[in-house]
């Protein structure tokens, strides 16, 4: 060869899609050399570290015909076979969609609602194309010999991963929603990393095609996140407890307050002591209205969903309201009235014309218990 120089004589690239930018090896061509560019690419011809033609998809011989901005910097004989000193890099312009991103380290955020640092992991994908060849080896490449994908998702790593952060936090503590509701906000959260990150890629000719937020993780054996979880679960049994209640109430058919009612007095009935009692004695207190009529009228009502009125044992009968009542009944249960004279201070039965109660020794006014005036 001329020169003694080995003068590459066919110049193209067939490597893998990965690859945005390779520089092809011979720097010495033929100015008959064939440069061969696929539909899928573009070719940029260096001289002396100066971009210089662009060549898109065709076969292209290397002559001063065809390299104009050459032809201005060096003189090249048409007719010989006269070397020249030049790069080539070929740039791939298919869309590369699966370019993996992810947190090596996790990112430290406070949940909003549970007021606890979690240790935050985000990873997923996304899309590019090179939309212009000339600025992205300018600004971007320099004078390495290739860039695949995971070059360029290191390069932007940390503008990504800042940005991501930022938008989960913001995203949390402005929605006021936990960690564990941030799944369902992915789409958006997507979107909006995209549209800030559209701009850094254009700067180095690149353009974002798409960009998605796969996961946004906590490891399970993370305290904080055991501690969310297990209150969680303490509140799911608690609802599923009050569900049960309710639907019981809902046959029943009486309310959540009267029961809570009832359980009251029960819990007061089982620590009555013995003579007296306690139920009895609010009642003799004046709560007899109030708590009597109330009990009377949840308690109608709840019977009256569960018992039929005509299958009643015989007993008595509320000179008051007329309901029927058992034998052993002291108090109406549809209006409270007490069915049996009793101290008005401590409940107990009294004796007729009794003065003074033979429980608490509290002496009664005259007309009291029919006594004499």
């Amino acid at each position: 060869m001329a020169f003694g120089l080995d003068i590459a004589q066919i110049i193209k690239y067939e490597g893998p899609n990965d690859v945005l930018v390779w520089k092809h090896p011979a720097e010495d061509f033929n100015t008959k050399t064939q440069l061969i560019v696929h539909e899928s690419q573009e070719a940029i011809l260096f001289k002396d570290g100066q971009a210089l033609d662009l060549f898109r998809a065709g076969r292209h011989t290397l002559t001063t015909e065809n390299i104009p901005l050459l032809r201005r910097i060096i003189n090249i004989p048409t007719n010989g076979e006269t070397p020249f000193h030049c790069e080539v890099y070929f740039i791939n312009k298919v869309d590369i969609l699966d370019i993996l991103w992810g947190t090596s380290q996790p990112m430290p955020i406070q949940d909003p609602i549970y007021h606890i640092i979690l240790p935050v992991r985000a990873n997923g994908q996304f899309g590019l194309h090179v939309a212009n060849s000339r600025q992205l080896l300018l600004k971007l490449v320099g004078t390495t010999s290739d860039m695949r994908k995971e070059r360029v998702a290191e390069l932007f790593k940390g503008m990504l991963i800042t940005r991501t952060k930022n938008l989960i936090t913001d995203r949390m503590t402005a929605m006021r929603i936990s960690f564990l509701e941030i799944h369902g906000h992915l789409n958006e959260i997507s979107d909006t990393i995209r549209a800030q990150m559209v701009p850094m890629y254009e700067e180095y000719g690149m353009e974002i095609v798409s960009f998605f937020v796969n996961s946004i993780s906590v490891p399970s054996d993370d305290p904080g996140y055991m501690k969310i979880r297990a209150a969680l679960a303490a509140a799911k049994e608690r609802e599923l407890l009050a569900q049960g209640t309710r639907a019981e109430m809902d046959i029943l058919g009486y309310s959540y307050q009267e029961k809570r009612t009832f359980d009251v007095l029960d819990r007061a009935a089982q620590n009555e002591g013995a003579g007296s009692g306690i139920l009895g004695a609010s009642m003799g207190m004046g709560m007899g209205v109030n708590v009597g009529g109330m009990i009377g009228g949840a308690m109608g009502s709840a019977m009256g969903n569960v018992v039929n009125p005509s299958q009643t044992p015989a007993g008595k009968t509320c000179p008051q309201c007329g309901a029927s009542l058992s034998a052993e009944a002291r108090f109406c249960f549809q209006c409270g009235k007490a069915l049996e004279e009793v101290c008005p201070s401590c409940g107990a039965k009294l004796a007729a014309r009794a003065r003074f109660c033979g429980q608490c020794g509290k002496q009664l006014l005259t007309g009291e218990n029919g006594g004499e005036k």
